[in-house]
């Protein structure tokens, strides 16, 4: 290979290795920020009738028996400058004492708009926002990992606000070793955070609304 074609393969190499880069760059990139959306958010503890008219006539609020606590939360926004474009908001609500999410919600929100659950993408998290250890899932074992609790998604910027009710079930002593977030709890105990997830995993960001 004479130096000009040596020279030439160094650019080529430069010209792949810098358009990698700033596709990546690219890729995870955030459309907008936190800030865009203005949010506000709220948590306080309610009565399941309190939490049934929160809810509305739709739907159905946890049903709580005694030493269980329903924590109402509500969160909006204001419509931000692109849509969610196959991503979507996961907005968790994690005990700060144990990094566990409730196993119970309910919301007054379409299906197609606000589902229940968890995602393998979401252990990404904590990776980039230690403060949301509790949003991936819980180690039990050496090579082992448990998923438990819920997070709520939401697929459409259209769905604030949202209304939702979780319970913190009182658990007997036997029962405490269960992975899930319980009562006894108070409102400082309790994180409240909404994340954007991009189509392809990316973690664009996490905002922290309480807590």
């Amino acid at each position: 290979m004479t130096w000009r074609r040596a020279a030439c393969a160094a650019v080529v190499l430069v010209v792949a290795v810098a358009t990698v880069g700033g596709w990546r760059w690219w890729h995870q990139r955030p459309p907008y920020g936190p800030e865009a959306l203005h949010l506000s958010s709220s948590l306080e503890f309610v009565s399941y009738n309190e939490a049934q008219a929160a809810l509305g006539p739709a739907y159905q609020a946890p049903v709580a028996s005694d030493g269980d606590q329903l924590v109402l939360g509500r969160v909006s926004w204001q419509t931000p400058p692109a849509s969610l474009d196959g991503g979507y908001f996961a907005l968790f609500l994690i005990d700060k004492r144990t990094d566990y999410k409730p196993p119970v919600f309910a919301v007054s929100a379409p299906q197609e708009s606000v589902g229940m659950g968890s995602a393998g993408v979401e252990n990404r998290i904590p990776h980039r926002y230690p403060w949301l250890r509790g949003a991936g899932d819980i180690r039990v074992g050496e090579h082992e990992w448990l998923s438990v609790g819920s997070r709520l998604a939401i697929g459409d910027v259209d769905a604030s606000p949202v209304t939702f009710v979780a319970l913190f079930p009182h658990l007997e002593r036997n029962q405490r070793a269960f992975p899930i977030a319980t009562a006894p709890v108070t409102l400082p105990d309790l994180l409240l955070a909404l994340v954007y997830l991009g189509p392809d995993g990316q973690v664009f960001w996490a905002q922290r609304l309480q807590g």
